[in-house]
């Protein structure tokens, strides 16, 4: 399998997944802004949507969209139990955080980053993201992850969206459960090796 990536996106959270599950994958990163390859390719002929993360299995068969992603990686290896068993009510829990951090966070905080995007409008966003992370507050309450005690694809997703907090300006502090969460999931081996390897610590 190959992970193509761009550094501090999106793709991170499918990167510690891999790890996560302990499958054999390769990584190519991608040039968001030129549509280029690492080794040179047209990224488009990769996936014509432009955006990361993308998974070409060695079928050839190509996977796109994080939460389709994590959730294909996640059922390779039932042992792991990085996602409930498919038709419990459990998986049903885990695919609504997952669209929830996909449609009301990860979409919430991309105004942000873009450099047009009027002050006003920046910070209309900024206190809707307050509103959403005050749900996840909430839900940590008394759990060491998301849905539970038990490490999930949900956590790696939330973990890599809300690390965008610090660089947007948005004090996670005011959210005890969520900074201890993210403290907690960053001592993970899997995560810190895939930050690493993306070039977002160093030692």
């Amino acid at each position: 399998m190959k992970l193509y990536y761009s550094t501090g996106t999106c793709s991170l959270s499918p990167h510690i997944v891999l790890l996560e599950a302990g499958l054999p994958f390769d990584v190519e990163r991608v040039n968001l802004a030129s549509k280029k390859t690492a080794g040179g390719a047209d990224y488009l002929e990769v996936n014509p949507k432009g955006y990361v993360p993308t998974l070409v299995l060695d079928s050839g068969d190509v996977l796109t969209e994080g939460p389709a992603i994590v959730q294909y990686l996640a059922d390779k290896v039932p042992e792991k139990q990085l996602v409930p068993a498919a038709g419990t009510m459990e998986r049903y829990h885990l695919i609504e955080w997952l669209n929830f951090i996909s449609t009301e966070l990860h979409k919430s905080f991309s105004p942000l980053f873009k450099p047009n995007t009027p002050e006003e409008t920046k910070q209309a966003y900024r206190d809707l993201l307050a509103a959403r992370i005050n749900i996840v507050e909430k839900q940590l309450q008394g759990r060491e992850y998301l849905t539970g005690n038990q490490f999930s694809v949900a956590d790696a997703y939330l973990f890599t969206v809300l690390n965008w907090a610090r660089p947007m300006k948005i004090d996670l502090g005011q959210w005890p459960a969520v900074q201890a969460y993210m403290q907690r999931v960053a001592a993970r081996p899997a995560v810190h090796a895939a930050m690493k390897a993306e070039g977002l610590i160093k030692e």
